[in-house]
């Protein structure tokens, strides 16, 4: 329900620019968007404890060293290390702090390590996948990746027309099956760059942006307008 397979959206501004973007993401739906929230919440709420758990692992520590409590009457600056010290002091003293520092008190690091880590990744891993080829008749193209985690960020290249020698569909086995994919052969370079790679959608998506490419790049759209299938 949160994500479905690879989907096509073409977006045409104008004759000589056109925009292909494959995506996981479902149609944003109320369902869909207040459990993508209630996933946001448990994930932040997960993280923090994981956070936590660390943090009191190595209050644990011989390397941890003693936090220096400043006089009442100069309290530490809000955006400080020193009041977020004194923050995660005081949430290890509620319930769930205690648990934690129990926890983690009776749990040896090697132990404690991979588990929190994996915790880790699957809060900061992105729910949807999005990839995108935008084309610009007599500039370029310019291809974008989403990252597997939100620290990632966004990958972009640009390829000038002068360097584009052609875009072409290839074909390799995976296992048993045969998958069809995109790349633009650039002038000077032995790597072929391949479009969309992290989602590699199926036929039916690659040649319809092989041919919305080709048009765009050669022959032009008569219309502006936008598609999606």
């Amino acid at each position: 329900m949160l994500t479905t397979s690879p989907h096509l959206h073409i977006r045409r501004p104008s004759p000589t620019t056109a925009e292909f973007t494959v995506t996981t993401r479902p149609q944003m739906t109320i369902p869909l968007r207040l459990l993508l929230a209630l996933v946001f919440l448990t994930r932040l709420l997960l993280g923090t404890a994981v956070l936590l758990l660390l943090y009191s692992k190595w209050t644990q520590s011989p390397y941890a060293t003693p936090l220096a409590v400043p006089p009442a009457h100069t309290p530490p600056p809000l955006l400080s290390t020193t009041t977020l010290l004194l923050n995660l002091k005081t949430l290890l003293a509620t319930p769930l702090g205690l648990f934690l520092s129990n926890l983690a008190s009776h749990t040896p690091v090697w132990a404690l390590l991979p588990p929190c880590l994996a915790a880790l990744y699957l809060c900061l891993h992105r729910v949807h996948t999005t990839e995108s080829l935008l084309v610009l008749r007599g500039l370029g193209i310019q291809t974008s990746s989403t990252g597997g985690t939100v620290l990632t960020g966004t990958s972009t290249r640009f390829i000038p027309t002068e360097k584009i020698c052609d875009v072409l569909i290839n074909e390799a086995f995976r296992g048993f099956e045969v998958r069809y994919y995109l790349v633009v052969v650039v002038d000077g370079e032995e790597d072929l760059v391949v479009v969309f790679p992290r989602l590699l959608p199926g036929r039916k998506i690659v040649e319809a942006v092989w041919r919305g490419v080709r048009g765009c790049l050669c022959e032009g759209e008569k219309d502006g307008h936008e598609v999606k299938s």
